[in-house]
């Protein structure tokens, strides 16, 4: 599970570290270190251009956090898709087209897990906020799918309005320290698996599904932080706090 995670780095920073080629400034997204689904979430991916142009551009979008598969009716669904097992994705209905053909990575500086503990103060239980993230303090690069839909009520297809561009995030059984918060994490890749894993021109589905065999390698780090993450509406970097 991974229902909230912190994004800070500006796209200056995230197209040299992903060596992305083309973003446009009118994407640019604020800092958040409370980024909630529905938000709009920087994703790195590849796409070959149009007219029998094969040359593949490494773009960095910003896209709607919660997956709207091609076929919904209505965006309402993508707050419902966040994330996406890793174990069944290739095969469900809602990611398995997304899974073969539009695959893209999601920088984050780590992401926020609850574990419920017991106020001693007044003996009731409440969720307890962990910020986990690599020890290193390099982002992490979760693996993502994601998909167009179009809306029906726009009719010109050059529109920019007539697209709506949705992604989710891979979950895995956890490791290291966020095994001991929650059983579930985002899924993140090694640098070495980037360009396999973005290369729109790779359809197999086996080949692609040993690229997320274990999470990438490193360690990660879990602390107790603020519960003023536990609004949505708050953010800065005192969410990252410890606990008063």
């Amino acid at each position: 599970m991974c229902g909230r995670y912190a994004s800070t780095r500006s796209p200056q920073e995230l197209t040299r570290l992903f060596q992305v080629t083309d973003w446009q400034p009118e994407e640019t997204l604020e800092p958040s270190w409370n980024v909630a689904p529905t938000d709009r979430v920087y994703a790195v991916l590849e796409r070959a251009g149009r007219d029998g142009d094969d040359r593949v551009r490494r773009e960095l979008r910003a896209l709607r956090w919660g997956l709207v598969p091609s076929w919904a009716k209505d965006p309402g669904s993508g707050a419902r898709m966040i994330n996406a097992r890793v174990e069944t994705a290739h095969e469900k209905p809602a990611y398995r087209r997304a899974f073969a053909r539009r695959r893209c990575l999601l920088p984050a500086d780590g992401f926020y897990e609850w574990e419920p503990v017991k106020d001693e103060a007044t003996g009731k239980s409440r969720k307890q906020p962990y910020f986990i993230h690599p020890a290193d303090g390099e982002p992490m690069a979760m693996a993502g799918l994601y998909e167009y839909w179009r809306d029906p009520a726009v009719t010109d297809d050059d529109d920019p309005a007539a697209w709506l561009i949705t992604c989710t995030i891979l979950t895995t059984e956890a490791t290291d320290a966020a095994g001991r918060v929650h059983p579930r994490m985002p899924l993140a890749l090694s640098p070495d698996h980037y360009a396999d894993w973005l290369d729109p021109h790779h359809h197999d589905t086996a080949d692609l599904r040993a690229l997320l065999g274990r999470p990438a390698d490193g360690r990660l780090d879990a602390r107790a932080v603020s519960s003023a993450v536990n609004n949505v509406r708050n953010n800065g970097p005192h969410l990252l706090d410890a606990p008063a």
